[in-house]
């Protein structure tokens, strides 16, 4: 049996995406899972490194090494980093997955020949584009490690089609698409009768500043009083969260709830009518999100409500499982959802439950195993078409693939 190594600098329990990734190789192969969390998973060796968090000097000296291009430098002084590296040098593996790129050096450097595959969650040299701290620091870091390394990959996949688009333009990689669709569940859609007059909306997810949850709060004041919201968000910032909750607290329509483990979030989701996200594209990787709630509210046999986010407004549209505001300002999607009557609410959930076969984890099955066994094969799965010039690189030290 050939072994594989997943690597996430994550919670493997908790993170949806890396977790799947686990349960369907370690159906076929050998997996060791290295990461911050257990994931849990059955018959799968878990190796944990540390996360620390820096304190203040530290972070002064990590802004000096970003300011002065030291991206190397930077990098390799993570604890977390150099634990990674001495477990795969002591790791005979077939194949190793690095998620995320800050996890795609330190594979590069100790696969030590072995065949690696790429899985880029997210467009990374305009993640968070929004963030002036982060823009001003790490995009320039971002975007030299993503054409230094992603070229020296065996395989890679991403979430999106727009997302891998970009990567080829840029990278001249060809990615797999692989969504990040949960598992299907076998539930029927809980249809509103008559003597149900309530619409109840849900979202849940991290309460990160850069998402603007406050327009969905915002939703609220121009809806009529059919509707309620209940949000389930996992604590990002906790000054941010109060703010929310302060936002929302004139409005009796709109409830805080505690968040729901992952394995249990489709079930809880499928009492309630809608599932509402208006993502406010404040960066690439939001314009193009195509996220892990949005295929939950789907397997819940919810109805989708959403701004026109376009890898979202496509499915939607395509499959008619919901509305897409005309822009994205609260008022407009409230006013899409105000007109809705609940005869609309039961088909768009009847929908949901039509593609729900479509739009799991199962589709996505197949495409991870073709991308890894074409790898171990030894199969080309990129197509290389750029090759990056030099002087778009920072000149550095930097380790090779062997």
């Amino acid at each position: 049996m050939k072994t594989i190594v997943i690597i996430s600098y994550s919670n493997l329990y908790t993170d949806p995406r890396v977790n799947r990734q686990i349960r369907f190789l370690s159906q076929k192969y050998r997996v060791i899972a290295i990461g911050f969390a257990n994931p849990q998973v059955q018959n799968v060796t878990f190796m944990p490194v540390t996360h620390v968090s820096k304190n203040y000097v530290q972070k002064l000296g990590a802004i000096a090494l970003l300011s002065t291009k030291q991206y190397e430098t930077y990098y390799w002084k993570f604890s977390h980093v150099q634990e990674t590296l001495q477990l795969l040098n002591a790791i005979k593996a077939d194949l190793i997955i690095a998620n995320d790129l800050e996890t795609l050096p330190v594979v590069l450097r100790g696969a030590n020949g072995v065949k690696v595959v790429f899985d880029a969650h997210e467009y990374f040299p305009k993640q968070f584009e929004d963030r002036f701290l982060e823009k001003l620091f790490f995009t320039a870091y971002k975007n030299y490690f993503c054409k230094l390394y992603i070229p020296k990959v065996d395989g890679m996949m991403t979430v999106c089609q727009k997302i891998a688009d970009e990567y080829e333009k840029d990278m001249g990689v060809k990615a797999v698409v692989v969504t990040n669709a949960p598992k299907y569940h076998s539930i029927e859609p809980n249809l509103k009768s008559t003597e149900d007059r309530k619409v109840r909306m849900i979202h849940h997810g991290g309460a990160n500043p850069s998402r603007r949850i406050e327009n969905m709060i915002k939703v609220m004041d121009y809806i009529d009083d059919r509707f309620e919201l209940d949000l389930l968000l996992v604590p990002f910032e906790s000054r941010y969260t109060e703010k929310l909750k302060k936002l929302a607290r004139h409005n009796k329509k709109i409830r805080f709830l505690p968040p729901v483990p992952m394995q249990e979030l489709v079930a809880f989701s499928s009492q309630y009518d809608i599932g509402l996200f208006l993502l406010q594209p404040t960066s690439f990787s939001y314009l193009y999100a195509l996220p892990n709630k949005f295929f939950e509210f789907i397997q819940a046999r919810i109805m989708v409500a959403i701004g026109p986010s376009p890898e979202m407004a496509h499915i939607v549209q395509k499959y008619d499982l919901g509305v897409v505001s005309d822009d994205f300002q609260p008022k407009s999607l409230a006013k899409k959802l105000s007109s809705l009557t609940y005869d609309q609410i039961n088909y768009y959930k009847q929908q949901s439950d039509e593609v729900a076969h479509l739009m799991s984890a199962e589709q996505n099955k197949s495409k991870l195993f073709f991308l890894i066994e074409k790898v171990l094969r030894g199969e080309e799965t990129l197509t290389k078409h750029r090759k990056i010039p030099s002087q778009e690189l920072v000149v550095q030290s930097s380790p090779k693939k062997s």
